[in-house]
Parts: C-alpha cells; sequence; structure tokens
C-alpha cells in the first residue's frame, strides 16, 4: 500500500499537482474521489486499449473529467483542444529554467551594465537577476 502511494505521489509530482491536460490545479489527497475539487485520476497517455503500457513514463495525473473525456484519444490531441501544446512542468524542471533565467539574465544585464563601469556592471547583473528570475518557465 505504501508503494501505491508513492507511485501516485510520484504521478503527481510529474506535473506539480496539476492535470497534463487542461492544467487545471489537482489536490492529491482527492485521489479518485469524483466530484471533489480537485480531484483526480491516473491517465495512460497512450492508452492502454491503444497498446500503451503501465510503465512510469506513460502514466500522467489528469483531473477526472478531462482523463474520461479524453477517452482512447491521444494526449496530444486532448492537449490541443485544451489550448496547450505539452503537459506541464514538475517543480524541479520549473526551478531549474528559473535558476538558469536568473544566471542568464545577471549576465547579460552585467555585460550591458559594463558600459558604464564597474557600478553599472553591478547594477545591470543585479536587475538582469531579478528580470530573468521572473521569467514564468510555464508557456502552452
Amino acid at each position: 500500500m505504501a508503494s501505491d502511494k508513492i507511485e501516485l505521489q510520484r504521478i503527481f509530482d510529474r506535473t506539480d499537482g496539476h492535470c497534463h491536460i487542461c492544467w487545471k490545479k489537482l489536490c492529491f489527497n482527492n485521489y479518485g474521489d469524483f466530484g471533489s475539487r480537485g480531484c483526480w485520476e491516473v491517465e495512460h497517455s497512450i492508452a492502454r486499449a491503444n497498446g500503451g503500457t503501465c510503465h512510469g513514463n506513460n502514466k500522467y495525473a489528469a483531473c477526472i473529467s478531462c482523463n474520461r473525456s479524453k477517452g482512447t484519444n491521444s494526449s496530444r490531441l486532448a492537449r490541443l483542444l485544451n489550448g496547450r501544446t505539452r503537459a506541464p512542468l514538475s517543480r524541479s524542471k520549473k526551478e531549474k529554467i528559473r535558476k538558469d533565467n536568473t544566471v542568464g539574465g545577471s549576465f547579460l544585464g552585467g555585460l550591458a551594465g559594463a558600459f558604464l563601469g564597474p557600478g553599472g556592471i553591478l547594477l545591470g547583473a543585479i536587475l538582469g537577476g531579478v528580470i530573468g528570475n521572473s521569467i514564468k518557465p510555464e508557456a502552452k
């Protein structure tokens, strides 16, 4: 039973607790609790009926309504119908992108500030880092 909960947590965390189809926020404790706010199920990206496996890379968290309306269609089609092109990023991937944006912004800001001397480099690096950090890693 504990390993089931660990696997559910891993699937849930894979999309940072969002439906991989419509990106709605889900509630971990409402797994399989139809009608509850943020209720969700494990969804197979490639439906088992179409030869999809039960391997971890084929399992995603999906709100119950998205999972059941998707049926045996592809996840790509289901996401497109919801205006999305991919699954949400995990929290760790978002943090890495944000860190990379901060470092890159600091570097570019410092480079741009070099025209104003040492103080400009420092100010440019700080402003570039703040701007880089503020860029949201999620997109459609």
